[in-house]
């Protein structure tokens, strides 16, 4: 039924592939302490891709201290619906290069896979986006706007900014958000829910200044010990979080196995699992404590004192329905009650930001649940996300009537945001066939 579409997509491959390995190779990491004229170039070459797409109008967003998004439209037919599809040309730093088997910056294809960091998230929802688009030629069957974002791996910190200048620009009945991804390499997903986070600081301290450790340990206790002793009461003996008070919630079981989430996470042979209940309700829908960083002295540094500080960040997601404040609240208080034999412990609230839910039966996500199933030949499964994706709920907030369907070509064993992140390339092609024959279904 959709054979025209596969067919032009087949064709346009190579030539996609060849823009995707362009943008992996421009090092567009927006944290703070790299260089923004490599996300600034990211975004002039997505731009450039959209133009090459047939798009109108394109340019790049700018608002003060911010890295640039990007922007284009090509409208549709009479009547037709509008559809906004967003990825993000930001990509995270490559940590430690020693960890990676390729060049962070350098895609190199390996077995039916594209290595390079970025590959999988999320330069490669750029190229769904473009490929799909291409696939009509000039007979767009619906009105498409396309925002590219520079700020999705530093928690969008300006899109609210964006969306206040440039609301009515982004306006949509649909909204396509490819920073997801599927349930694994053949089984196409959409994402319905998300947990949020919140974290905070915690600094403990103990004396005014270091003193000798022969001379008053045993008596004084130093700050490390101390904060080690507050940070295992995040936890029950099962590895439960112990934060009272917390929403939680249940979660379809679908086929996730130990053995399976043992292999996609990596975790060490005899490493015990946390938690309690259904894997993917772990995973999806309840709280879940991480300790990110410990400020302490580091071992090359170490010297016979008792250290008087110490400091430590703090991870919670939180169920998709946790309000984000009452989580932050319950946090601070569970923290600041723990046994610290009397130190001065302080709980500075870091970061916050909301879980959401997504509906699966309004007839504009079925058009895309229909595409999965052409695309992929398999129906697509509903799954939860772990991580939150700020925007999903800025965008909500927004635009309340529009549709928004969160979809990607990454998969478990992407390694996003680690050392030698990939992509299925067989993955990206369904991917472009399918949102093509979802647009199409759209302007039905």
């Amino acid at each position: 039924m959709h054979e025209d579409l596969a067919t032009t997509i087949d064709a346009l491959l190579p030539e996609l592939r060849n823009d995707l390995e362009d943008l992996i190779r421009i090092p567009s990491v927006s944290a703070a302490h790299f260089d923004p004229a490599e996300v600034r170039r990211s975004a002039s070459k997505a731009a450039e891709l959209l133009e090459k797409a047939g798009f109108e109008d394109v340019q790049l967003l700018e608002i003060e201290d911010a890295h640039p998004a990007v922007y284009g439209e090509r409208p549709g037919p009479a009547g037709s619906p509008t559809v906004l599809l967003y990825a993000h040309h930001d990509v995270q730093p490559p940590g430690d290069e020693a960890e990676w088997t390729v060049a962070p910056f350098e895609p190199m294809e390996r077995d039916g896979r594209l290595y390079g960091r970025g590959s999988s998230d999320d330069k490669a929802g750029i190229i769904v986006h473009t490929g799909a688009v291409r696939a009509f030629g000039p007979d767009l069957p619906v009105g498409v706007k396309v925002f590219i974002e520079g700020e999705e791996e530093i928690g969008s910190a300006h899109l609210g900014d964006f969306l206040a200048e440039h609301g009515e620009l982004l306006a949509a009945d649909v909204i396509v958000i490819a920073d997801s991804g599927n349930w694994r390499v053949g089984v196409p997903a959409l994402t319905t829910s998300l947990r949020g986070l919140v974290s905070v600081l915690v600094e403990v301290r103990t004396l005014e200044n270091g003193v000798h450790s022969g001379m008053f340990g045993g008596v004084v206790p130093d700050a490390l010990t101390t904060l080690a002793r507050v940070l295992a009461g995040l936890h029950d003996e099962r590895g439960n979080v112990a934060v009272p008070g917390l929403v939680t919630g249940e979660a379809a079981a679908l086929d996730l196995t130990e053995e399976e989430a043992r292999a996609q996470s990596g975790v060490l042979d005899g490493v015990e699992l946390i938690g309690e209940g259904s894997l993917t309700t772990r995973l999806w829908m309840k709280p879940a404590i991480s300790v990110l960083a410990i400020d302490a002295p580091p071992l090359n540094e170490a010297i016979n004192q008792l250290v008087p500080v110490a400091r430590a960040k703090v991870s919670m997601r939180t169920a998709p329905a946790q309000d984000p404040g009452l989580a932050m609240e319950a946090l601070v208080a569970h923290i600041s009650d723990q046994p610290a034999w009397g130190a001065e412990v302080t709980v500075t609230p870091h970061e916050s930001g909301e879980g959401f839910a997504l509906s699966s039966e309004d007839p504009r996500v079925m058009a895309f649940r229909d595409a999965f199933a052409s695309a992929w030949g398999h129906e697509a499964v509903e799954m939860g996300v772990g991580g939150g994706i700020p925007f999903v709920a800025a965008f909500s907030e927004r635009f309340p009537d529009a549709a928004i369907l969160l979809t990607g070509v990454a998969d478990p064993t992407s390694r996003a945001h680690g050392p030698d992140e990939s992509l299925d390339l067989e993955e990206l092609r369904r991917g472009m066939l399918a949102e093509a024959i979802a647009l199409r279904n759209l302007a039905s």
